[in-house]
C-alpha cells in the first residue's frame, strides 16, 4: 500500500493531475476543498472515495483513496481541536493530521495534537496504525519549560508503538533532520522538517518513506509529499 501526505496549499481541485505519476492507493491531503461542497465536477467525479473535515470549506483535511480501499470514519470527537481525521483504512487505523492555531493561546500546532493524543491515544495502541501529515513542527523549536513540545508528543507516540518512518530509515535525530519537507514562502532558503509518517512496528517492517524533489513540487506548493510505501503482506 502506497500512502501519500501532501499540503497542496490550496486549490486542490487544479492538482489532481500531480499526483497521478505517484499512483497512490491514500492521498492525505492538507488545505484541499470539501469535495461535497465544491463546484468543480472533475473534483466531485475524482473524489468518489473519500472523507473530509474541516470548518472551511475551502481549505480542509481530506483522505482520498483508489475504488478498491476501504474508508471508515471513526467516531471520536476532536471538540475545537484541529485538524484531524481518524479512519479505518481498510484494517489499518490511521490519524489524518493537519495542525493548526486553532484560536488557542497555548495549545497551538503540536499542542494540537499533545491534546488529541490525551483524549483518544489509546484507539493508536493497536498492531496496525498510522499517523501522518502536516504536524508544523519540529524538535528545533521545543521549549524548555513546556510539557507539550515536539519531543514530547514523539515520546507519546513511541509509547504506542508508533515511530517515525523517515528517522527510523535515515538514523537522524529529531529536529537534525537534512531533508526538508516544507518550504517557507518557497524559498530554497528557508528549508523545515515539519511533515511525518509515524508507523507502528508492524507496519514499519519493510517500509519505505521518499519525499518529492523540491524542484519540481514547490512550483505548486510550499510543502513536499511525503511518500509512504507499506511492504505487502504487513497491511493485510
Amino acid at each position: 500500500m502506497r500512502i501519500v501526505s501532501w499540503n497542496c496549499n490550496g486549490a486542490f481541485r487544479k492538482k489532481l493531475h500531480l499526483l497521478e505519476e505517484l499512483n497512490a492507493d491514500v492521498l492525505v491531503i492538507q488545505e484541499c476543498e470539501d469535495p461535497v461542497q465544491c463546484r468543480d465536477a472533475h473534483y466531485k467525479q475524482w473524489a468518489t472515495n473519500h472523507l473530509w473535515a474541516g470548518d472551511n470549506k475551502n481549505k480542509g483535511l481530506g483522505v482520498f483513496a483508489k475504488p478498491d480501499v476501504r474508508l471508515e470514519p471513526l467516531n471520536l470527537d476532536s471538540g475545537r481541536l484541529q485538524l484531524f481525521l481518524p479512519l479505518m483504512v481498510n484494517d489499518i487505523t490511521l490519524l489524518a493530521v493537519w495542525t493548526k492555531e486553532a484560536g488557542s493561546p497555548t495549545f497551538k500546532y503540536i499542542g494540537q495534537l499533545y491534546k488529541w493524543l490525551q483524549l483518544h491515544k489509546t484507539h493508536l495502541a493497536t498492531p496496525k496504525a498510522v499517523v501522518i501529515g502536516d504536524l508544523n513542527s519540529n524538535a528545533c523549536w521545543d521549549v524548555w519549560d513546556r510539557w507539550w513540545n515536539h519531543s514530547d508528543v514523539v515520546k507519546e507516540l513511541e509509547n504506542l508503538g508508533l515511530h517515525s518512518l523517515y528517522h527510523s530509515q535515515t538514523g537522524e535525530a529529531q529536529g537534525a533532520e537534512t531533508q526538508p519537507t516544507f518550504f517557507l514562502h518557497r524559498k530554497l532558503e528557508k528549508p523545515y522538517h515539519i511533515d511525518y509518517a509515524f508507523l507502528s512496528e508492524m507496519l514499519k517492517i519493510g517500509a519505505r518513506i521518499s519525499i518529492g524533489a523540491a524542484d519540481y513540487w514547490l512550483e505548486h506548493s510550499d510543502h513536499l509529499p511525503l511518500i509512504v510505501d507499506i511492504a505487502p503482506g504487513t497491511n493485510r
